[in-house]
């Protein structure tokens, strides 16, 4: 096995030869200037001759030594002055975290290592070192640099933790997954691989300042730094690749003394964090994100989603005893305030959200997830749905088949009373056969032609013979009304086969108008410069770039977004009519609680009637659960 010491200088011997790629761009920036000096320098003295030839090559290289000079000035100062990027995170001070910080440094004594400067949370399932000695990092006071020939002390990087770390794992787990974190300041307190970091990462700082220059004035001179840049990371790339392995080896090497075995466990928990934090982000997170809401404890909330996880997959053994340990996040002072603030930070990465809470971008706590988020979801998507229906072109429609003739009037009268009275509602009756229409007969709780319940009859034309229930004279009153009913939708897309596609497409379109607006207003809310005052550094070429940095899902399909909103005109009508709530399901987000028990079996019937136009299925389903779809739902 080899030593950490081994590591080192296989690290610093990659980190000489990034910085020999510095000395020798700078020596070929330099090489006119020698070139020009020694041609002066010889007519002075005498030992070249003062002819017209040679005047003339002190002439070309004076000239391309200033010009060589200034690109290189020019090149220097954009790279010393750009920002490295940073990752943006929550800065931890030593009051707020007395008791991690106290860990962190005994594992680092333990380690025999530098402890870091500072701790830093981040929402991601993902522990590094962040150097952050650049001057447009540190504090006010010390932005100038060191003062008159004060030689520039190095400084440890900074610890940055994920966040969901903290809430899922136990003390003694964290512990054994920052050793070899915490074993990486030893390689990276060495001279020279310390500048050639900076170095490397002043050359991609550099390249975004140039690829975000948008003035004419400034877009030629920074255009040129750039491609001197990319040079430069292109002949360096695989020294600095090799060098941090090396690094990442020997602070590996370095910490297999430090809770070996407990290090392979907390390794398998960040494999459960990682999916249940992902699944959190994208099912339950992201729906309030959409809505203007955003939830102030998801490092919390992550324990529930893992905790489900681990029941319905089995993942941990002796999953009850681990809870039972102290929590990492037991180390906070305030593990709420620092989550709220984590929290905050999540939702400016992975959607774009405002950089402070505002009227419309209010912060939502699980108790009320539920209602505020879930139920005003599926109003506000059943509300578009049918301003597209509103909106659809009468050609769009197919003419309905034409009612069958009525029965004779003696079969009417020989009907069984108990046969031609109303039918009961759907929570009291078997499912329908195929030919049965939700609209063809009225509810036992309504009467039949809008008279009053104890109308005994009505009166006919005298040409027109008795048909019996007076549900039978139906077709001759005027057609209601459309209304927001989960009828109306479910019979536009069964009659018309082009209309499934019609409204997939508005749909879309409507959906990405109001994305777009709403992007255009976090830009006009959100910036960086409200970010620094927050304390959360980006530097260039991150959050200038736009927001979200990560986005969590690609664009819906229009079919997805149709089955979307369909889902959520049945589940209004289950809420309205049937007696459901909405409910939060830790890994699948928004559910449909019936009984007090989730129904994940909506997707298939949705599916059948969005993509192959069968509404049997879903009628069968709105059967089962006592949905009646004929009454109007309410909407946003």
């Amino acid at each position: 096995m080899a030593s950490p010491e081994t590591g080192v200088l296989a690290a610093r011997a990659r980190a000489l030869a990034v910085l020999r790629i510095r000395s020798t761009a700078l020596a070929v920036a330099l090489l006119p200037a020698a070139v020009a000096v020694v041609l002066l320098a010889g007519r002075v003295t005498g030992h070249l001759g003062a002819g017209t030839g040679w005047d003339l090559a002190r002439w070309i290289t004076g000239g391309l030594a200033v010009v060589s000079l200034l690109l290189a000035a020019l090149v220097a100062v954009v790279v010393a002055r750009a920002r490295p990027a940073l990752s943006p995170s929550v800065p931890i001070s030593e009051k707020s975290a007395p008791d991690l910080y106290r860990l962190v440094r005994d594992l680092a004594d333990r380690l025999e290592v530098p402890a870091p400067s500072a701790i830093a949370l981040t929402p991601d399932c993902d522990s590094w070192l962040e150097d952050r000695t650049h001057r447009a990092h540190g504090p006010p006071g010390r932005s100038g640099g060191p003062a008159g020939g004060e030689r520039r002390v190095p400084e440890a990087p900074v610890l940055v933790i994920g966040s969901p770390f903290l809430w899922w794992m136990r003390v003694a787990e964290l512990r054994a997954l920052l050793a070899p974190v915490v074993a990486g300041t030893g390689p990276s307190s060495h001279p020279d691989i310390a500048a050639a970091r900076r170095f490397i990462r002043g050359l991609d700082a550099a390249v975004a300042v140039a690829v975000r220059a948008r003035r004419p004035l400034r877009d030629l001179p920074l255009r040129f730094v750039g491609r001197v840049a990319r040079m430069l990371l292109r002949a360096g790339r695989e020294h600095a690749t090799i060098m941090e392995r090396a690094v990442a080896t020997a602070a590996s090497e370095r910490a297999q003394t430090v809770d070996y075995g407990l290090r392979i466990v907390a390794q398998e928990q960040v494999g459960l964090a990682y999916a249940g934090w992902d699944r959190l982000l994208t099912r339950v997170a992201l729906p309030a994100w959409r809505m203007g809401r955003w939830p102030s404890r998801l490092d919390a909330g992550v324990v529930s989603a893992l905790t489900e996880l681990s029941r319905r997959d089995r993942l941990a053994d002796g999953f009850a005893s681990r809870l039972g340990e102290r929590p990492a996040c037991d180390l906070l002072e305030e593990p709420g305030a620092i989550d709220r603030a984590a929290s905050l930070l999540a939702a400016r990465l992975f959607h774009g959200g405002p950089a402070e809470p505002g009227p419309d971008w209010s912060p939502v706590g699980w108790n009320q997830y539920p209602e505020e988020v879930v139920d005003r979801k599926w109003r506000l998507e059943a509300a578009r749905l049918h301003r597209v229906l509103d909106n659809l072109p009468a050609t769009a429609l197919r003419a309905p088949p034409p009612a069958s003739p009525p029965p004779p009037a003696s079969a009417a009268l020989a009907q069984d009373p108990a046969t031609a009275a109303p039918p009961l509602s759907y929570a009291r009756t078997a499912a329908r056969t195929p030919g049965d229409r939700p609209e063809e007969r009225p509810p036992a709780d309504e009467p039949s032609l809008g008279l009053p319940a104890d109308e005994p009859s009505l009166s006919l034309p005298a040409d027109e013979p008795s048909l019996g229930p007076p549900a039978a004279d139906r077709h001759e009153q005027p057609a209601p009304a459309p209304g927001p009913t989960l009828a109306r939708v479910i019979d536009r897309l069964t009659h018309d086969e082009s209309a499934g596609d019609l409204v997939a497409a508005r749909l879309g379109a409507e959906v990405e108008r109001e994305e777009r607006e709403e992007a255009a207003r976090q830009a006009a809310r959100g910036t960086s410069q409200q970010d620094a005052a927050l304390g959360v550094a980006w530097g260039d070429g991150m959050a200038e770039g736009g927001l979200p940095l990560f986005p969590l899902q690609p664009p819906r399909t229009g079919r997805e977004l149709l089955a979307d909103h369909v889902t959520a005109m049945v589940c209004c009508a289950a809420v309205d009519t049937a007696g459901a709530a909405p409910g939060l399901d830790w890994l699948d987000g928004p559910a449909l609680l019936v009984d007090g028990a989730r129904r994940a079996d909506l997707g298939r019937p949705v599916l059948s009637l969005v993509d192959d136009g069968d509404a049997e299925p879903l009628r069968g389903w709105l059967t089962t659960i006592g949905v009646r779809p004929e009454k109007p739902v309410r909407l946003v």
